[in-house]
């Protein structure tokens, strides 16, 4: 088949600029093939090599005495005692999920479940933070059914538990929803394996499902914006198989336990390009690849389309020789492809050879580490105007609001779609706080979470960052989870607008300062850019995943109230209702300055309520709709009435930070109001659990009038009710 010529149309068709064009004529000194042209594109793109990014990724904290590996492998590794160690990640598959949210939605489970048993771990945990356009736009129920489906059908055939995420409605995502997927594996912290290639004429071997032209320039597309010609795209979407997933598991951890892997990578994006390139570089090597041995499920595959697709549930390994016939015995029993398709080289080069022809000579290191870094130029958001007065309401007109959105009502409709139970060890699935798996045979458990609020970050990038973080370790602590480690999913809009960029760097700052005050370091993690839909961005998102370890099962906070028992606060409410959620429901308004973190008082108060939690019987962090939502939250999930003594706004949805709510018998309240003062920690009586009405000062409603709204609203919300 003769490839077509190089055009300077052809080239901006890659995602290449002229002058990034013109640095690979000086690395190779030659005009590019195609196929060269396809690979240097899928490598350099924004998803592969994150371009733009770099500068400040360098500068996050990514180390700690509990890190085994942090960032730069497939999945982050951190120490979990008792020689065992937990493995995580989290990744967008946005674009893919907004053309074809089935499937782009499934895929995105898949690539991440695959980025961590790549690393030896089984997989035990999973996640998913969602993020659509208003409800009322035409496209958004078809995205949310789709996604959701994707989610649950890849997952629940898989069978991993989904045990936590958060789904959130913005006019913003009218034109690009997010879809950020968590997984997480355990493993044994001395057998995690990693992708370097090491020793000269290995073979590189291919595993799993065969090739197909799904998903080709899935990458490049994922670093574009979208346009009118969105429908054009949907070829770049990949399809997913669960249950050849699975088989792909179970072969590769046998494989692992047989000794034969030297080193392992998943083809993810950019597919056998991005996998090669990345094995070659860590170990300082070559690859030769003979095209005619990959397997292929579609006849006349070129060169070009062989290299960037993206079809699922692939990966690529280099062999120990000696240890072939058993290594294909195991992919054969599991009724997996097992195909030597190339070797390791001393050169630096990236050979592919395809029939007797030679698509493309490059060198291998270029691919990777000449990638183009920019310093993109940025503008730092300018503070926002004082929040002023707001509108009257009264305290019941504010929570029916909250609890008639989609975005604070019961998520039940969602997570109900999703298998939580398999696998037997989840302690706390969805519904209320961070999700919990005990580590299978012990008594110790893993505590996840996922958090952030875009509507701070968009109003004080800085201040919204740091409270991403300061929520996932909020939601840890709440459940008596000690924080370990942290990952980010980075999803912004197009990174050369300088005010976009503006809020990249601002949000890294933040991350960067919570991190290191709480000691919850980023090991691993994602930047999806240029989510913008005809110029229009979405709202900044750096969602923060975020794992906790709990020594024992004894200690988890996890009861309910009971009647009669007080409500107390932990932490200082002044009443801060600048981009509350209140403000944004009742009224559609979105002003004044996110609330502020003291990241020490966060530190404080956390650890307060850790260190007491024999004296608490449930406990739920204070974030979005303040005092109000958590407490008719936590008495819905319990079926009681609560009363909190006042009706005022500010103290009601305020949405100060470094509070907890939590609910204690009255000795129990006595005993914690002495521990607090003579730790120094703010701890209010705001109410008591009990009857069956909310009340908020005088003002009340049936628990059952609320409760029906807050469980029915998703549903009528989408048009599924």
């Amino acid at each position: 088949m003769t490839e077509p010529a190089i055009t300077p149309d052809l080239i901006a068709a890659h995602g290449l600029s002229p002058d990034e064009y013109a640095r690979i004529l000086d690395i190779i000194g030659r005009e590019p093939t195609f196929t060269e042209l396809g690979i240097f594109s899928a490598m350099w793109n924004e998803h592969c090599s994150y371009k733009s990014s770099k500068k400040w990724l360098r500068t996050l904290p990514t180390t700690g005495p509990q890190v085994i590996c942090g960032p730069g492998e497939n999945a982050g590794v951190v120490d979990i005692g008792d020689g065992q160690a937990v493995i995580f990640k989290m990744e967008s598959h946005n674009h893919p999920s907004y053309i074809e949210p089935y499937q782009g939605a499934a895929t995105g489970v898949g690539g991440i479940l695959r980025d961590v048993f790549t690393m030896g771990a089984r997989p035990i945990a999973a996640m998913n933070a969602l993020s659509f356009g208003e409800p009322s736009h035409p496209k958004t129920p078809h995205l949310v059914r789709g996604v959701v489906e994707g989610v649950g059908g890849y997952g629940n055939a898989f069978g991993v538990p989904t045990v936590g995420g958060e789904v959130r409605f913005h006019p913003a995502y009218n034109g690009n929803c997010l879809v950020n997927a968590f997984a997480a594996g355990l493993a044994n912290a001395d057998e995690i394996f990693y992708s370097a290639a090491s020793g000269v004429g290995m073979p590189v071997v291919y595993l799993g499902a065969k090739t197909g032209r799904d998903g080709v320039g899935g990458a490049t597309m994922a670093s574009a914006e979208f346009d009118d010609t969105i429908e054009e795209k949907r070829p770049t979407v990949q399809v997913g198989d669960p249950f050849t997933e699975k088989r792909l598991l179970e072969a590769c951890l046998e494989l692992m336990a047989s000794g034969a892997v030297i080193s392992i990578q998943d083809m993810g994006a950019a597919g056998l390009t991005c996998s090669a390139v990345e094995m070659g570089d860590k170990g300082g090597l070559g690859i030769k690849l003979e095209l005619d041995r990959v397997p292929c499920r579609e006849t006349g595959m070129t060169a070009y389309e062989m290299m960037l697709s993206e079809s699922q549930e692939r990966m690529l390994m280099v062999l120990k020789p000696s240890m072939e016939a058993q290594a294909r015995a195991i992919f054969e029993k599991w009724d997996l492809d097992f195909a030597i398709v190339g070797e390791t080289i001393a050169e630096d080069r990236f050979l592919i050879l395809q029939g007797n022809e030679t698509m493309a000579d490059l060198p291998l290191s270029k691919l990777s580490s000449s990638a183009p870094e920019y310093d993109r130029p940025w503008i730092e958001t300018p503070a926002p105007a004082p929040l002023g007065d707001i509108p009257d309401i009264s305290a019941m007109d504010g929570l029916r609001a909250l609890i008639s959105s989609a975005s604070y009502a019961h998520k039940a409709w969602v997570w109900e779609q999703y298998d939580t139970m398999v696998m037997a060890d989840t302690v706390r699935a969805p519904g209320l706080g961070a999700g919990v798996v005990r580590v299978h045979g012990t008594d110790k458990a893993l505590a996840f979470t996922s958090d952030v609020t875009p509507r701070y970050v968009r109003a004080n990038p800085y201040e919204g960052g740091k409270q991403a973080v300061a929520e996932a370790y909020r939601n840890l602590m709440a459940v008596g989870a000690t924080p370990l480690a942290t990952t980010d999913n980075l999803n912004f809009g197009n990174p050369e607008k300088p005010e976009i960029m503006g809020q990249f760097v601002g949000a890294i700052k933040g991350i960067g300062a919570a991190c290191a005050a709480l000691d919850m370091p980023i090991v691993s993690g994602n930047v999806s850019l240029y989510n913008e839909t005809d110029g229009q961005p979405i709202l900044p998102t750096p969602t923060i995943g975020a794992v906790g370890l709990i020594d024992h099962v004894d200690n988890l906070i996890a009861g309910l109230p009971q009647d009669g028992d007080l409500v107390l606060v932990i932490g200082d409410t002044q009443g801060h209702l600048g981009q509350s959620a209140l403000l944004a429901e009742a009224f559609g308004m979105e002003l004044g300055d996110a609330p502020h973190v003291d990241l020490d008082m966060e530190r404080r108060n956390g650890a307060f309520l850790c260190d007491n939690r024999q004296l608490v019987k449930a406990a739920s962090d204070l974030s979005d709709g303040g005092l109000a939502l958590a407490a008719f939250e936590m008495a819905a999930s319990a079926g009681l009435g609560v009363t909190l003594d006042t009706d005022d706004i500010a103290t009601l949805f305020g949405e100060d930070q470094a509070r907890y709510l939590v609910a204690c018998s009255f000795d129990q309240a006595e005993a914690l109001m002495v521990a607090a003062g003579q730790a120094g920690v703010p701890l209010a009586h705001m109410g008591r659990f009990g009857g069956d009405s909310v009340t908020f000062g005088k003002d009340s409603a049936p628990l059952a009038e609320l409760d029906v709204i807050y469980k029915t609203a998703f549903g009528r919300a989408i048009g599924d009710a």
